[in-house]
């Protein structure tokens, strides 16, 4: 049976992972709000280097400092030391190179590697590909697009029977009128 290890909710763009974004200043001395798409908000800080996209250009940037403040994270960038230029990187997304992820254990796969496989029924029918997944209280549910939008709940040897990175597939035991 096929286990999944949801960890990072991160997504693809081409060869680069998207973290968060920077979404705002704090204080006068160059600190930055970041919005983090990593499962747990202070889990982005562990990811070094970052690259932030700023001007259509990708510049790779160390923190200095960095902490959970509240429902979000602050960070001092090296270099950025007060207000004004702090301000220019807001809205700027943050990257990282899939090989600065952990590696995991088999069968196990991050949301990212599983975003754009393709999904059969065990019976045949394609149902088109994954689109995204979501986060809910019982399970996590795989969000396929394909003839119509179908939401399938990621639920190990119940639904989901196996997952193939090699293949870009996954099997899911799953009526198509559902």
């Amino acid at each position: 049976m096929t286990q999944v290890t949801k960890t990072e909710q991160i997504q693809k763009e081409n060869s680069w992972l998207k973290l968060g974004n920077i979404s705002g200043v704090f204080g006068v001395k160059g600190w930055l709000k970041v919005y983090a798409n990593t499962d747990k908000k202070e889990n982005i800080l562990s990811y070094q280097p970052w690259y932030i996209e700023r001007n259509k250009v990708r510049k790779q940037v160390k923190i200095k400092a960095g902490k959970p403040h509240g429902k979000t994270i602050i960070v001092q960038l090296e270099g950025v030391d007060d207000r004004n230029e702090a301000e220019l990187w807001v809205g700027s997304d943050i990257y990282i190179k899939p090989d600065q992820l952990p590696t995991l254990g088999k069968d196990e796969y991050y949301w990212s590697d599983l975003i754009g496989l393709k999904v059969v029924s065990t019976k045949g029918d394609d149902f088109g590909m994954i689109d995204h997944l979501l986060e809910t209280g019982a399970n996590d549910v795989i969000v396929v697009k394909g003839d119509k939008e179908r939401l399938i709940p990621y639920v190990t040897g119940q639904v989901v029977r196996s997952v193939d990175l090699e293949a870009q597939q996954m099997v899911v035991d799953w009526e198509l009128d559902f």
